[in-house]
């Protein structure tokens, strides 16, 4: 009877799931998400340079310890002046909402929105919401990193999937990727900056640029 308990106990053991452990010098991000604008994986969307779609959420990230919300209610500006939809500060404003009146709509061909965190930061994490309430490709998503408000100098680039070079900034290896509630998650692996620039070119729905909201984690001053 001992001996089976025994090995009951073991069986248990092995079964019972072991929680992940961060690692050293680390914690999760703990990040609030909207809810799905739509269900089940897209399949008519094509795309030469799109990443594998495994319908699966994506699993825990870290940052480094003391990592916190920099960009929110932080001043927003673009290329596009003058949106067609919505007012830039919508994009800091904490609502990722994908349906109408949670979203800005910036002109055809290449736009890009900016934003200021007030002070330069060792980013941790970068977390972008275009317009979710339907699957969509954004074409030539590229993120970067400057001290330099007008991103002539310093520039770190963060994410870059523009792979023919057709908006005209650098050419860059990262795959396209469907919109959807999570949001795409980009890691800046520490890179200092004041500002964070990033750019689109319209989608494979129509040819106008959109943002819900942009989050922008790293290490307080």
């Amino acid at each position: 009877m001992t001996r089976m308990l025994a090995g009951s106990l073991v069986l248990a053991l092995t079964l019972t799931p072991v929680a992940a452990q961060a690692p050293a010098g680390k914690e999760e991000l703990k990040l609030k998400l909207p809810k799905p604008m739509f269900i089940g994986t897209p399949t008519n969307l094509k795309s030469a340079n799109l990443e594998v779609v495994t319908g699966k959420s994506r699993g825990a990230f870290y940052v480094p310890k003391g990592t916190v919300l920099l960009s929110t209610k932080k001043k927003v500006t673009s290329s596009d002046a003058a949106p067609v939809i919505g007012e830039l500060d919508m994009i800091t404003d904490g609502e990722k909402s994908g349906g109408d009146g949670y979203f800005v709509e910036l002109g055809p061909g290449p736009q890009w929105v900016q934003i200021d965190l007030g002070a330069s930061h060792p980013l941790s994490a970068i977390l972008v919401w275009h317009y979710h309430s339907q699957a969509r490709i954004y074409k030539d998503v590229i993120v970067q990193v400057s001290d330099d408000p007008a991103f002539k100098t310093g520039v770190t680039s963060v994410f870059n999937n523009d792979h023919d070079n057709s908006a005209k900034i650098a050419k860059g290896a990262d795959k396209e990727y469907i919109e959807v509630a999570e949001g795409k998650l980009l890691d800046p692996k520490g890179a200092k900056g004041r500002y964070v620039r990033l750019y689109s070119n319209g989608n494979t729905t129509n040819d106008l640029n959109h943002y819900v909201e942009v989050e922008v984690y790293g290490l307080p001053k």
